[in-house]
């Protein structure tokens, strides 16, 4: 049994792996290569240079490695490059990068990105994020390991989302957010740490003790960010996850969420 459906539209250039299944009317253009065991549902339209890892899966109406619309794309080949194990839900919109950045758009392994999410061109998501619905990232967005982006989350080009961190519902996010960091609001501001989604991920209580004081050292006690970096420099060398805190500030390019 076929796992191609016969009204699919598959450029002959396009290389699909041994154990994947395409739904009807999907259009796979030229220069998509999908991996193995990847299901694509009926009506997504992939569009290349796109790679597409093992295992993961495509709802329907979903665009996925669409040319940019930002005015400075001239046509160059940029790509879209997606990992293992992701799930992209209904009518996502994913877009290949431009040559003025990394000519890339990167998405990692075990994400979940649900319904109407948009990820803007030469972003970079991690491993294990979800942006829930209607979550929309601008060009040039990184967003690290383990991020939460809650349902209607807007994010400004060049905004860096730290590892760990969690947005809440219609949070608009114009500054860097560190790692770990709760933010809420239209802008957004700090509010806590996501310590539940420490706890679920196995983190000691003397790490996540150590980072509530370190998140007082920044938010609570009416610090500059260099003096707070400065407080902070002796307990990363103590606990990992207060050094990649510390680091997360200390590479901000548009100042952090505060």
């Amino acid at each position: 049994m076929s796992l191609i459906d016969p009204r699919a539209i598959i450029d002959p250039s396009a290389k699909l792996a041994d154990g994947v299944e395409v739904g009807p009317w999907s259009i796979i253009g030229a220069g998509v290569e999908i991996g193995e065991g990847t299901v694509i549902g009926p009506h997504v339209i992939l569009k290349g240079p796109t790679r597409i890892g093992r295992h993961n899966r495509i709802y329907q109406f979903s665009s996925v490695g669409e040319d940019t619309p930002d005015l400075k794309y001239k046509g160059e080949a940029t790509r879209l490059v997606i990992g293992d194990h992701n799930v992209i839900r209904e009518g996502v919109t994913i877009h290949r990068g431009t040559v003025q950045d990394r000519s890339e758009t990167t998405l990692g392994d075990h994400n979940l990105i649900m319904a109407y999410a948009h990820i803007g061109h030469d972003s970079v998501i991690g491993n294990h994020c979800i942006l829930v619905n209607n979550t929309a990232l601008a060009g040039h967005v990184h967003v690290d390991d383990w991020a939460i982006l809650s349902g209607f989350t807007l994010v400004h080009q060049f905004c860096h989302i730290g590892a760990h961190s969690f947005s809440g519902m219609g949070t608009a996010i114009g500054k860097d957010v560190p790692a770990y960091v709760t933010v809420f609001g239209n802008p957004a501001e700090a509010r806590s740490m996501n310590f539940e989604g420490m706890r679920r991920r196995g983190f000691s209580e003397d790490a996540i003790h150590a980072l509530r004081r370190a998140y007082k050292v920044v938010y609570r006690q009416g610090l500059t960010v260099e003096q707070a970096i400065a407080e902070l420099a002796e307990p990363a060398t103590q606990f990992p996850e207060v050094d990649v805190f510390l680091k997360s500030i200390q590479n901000s390019t548009r100042g952090i969420t505060r």
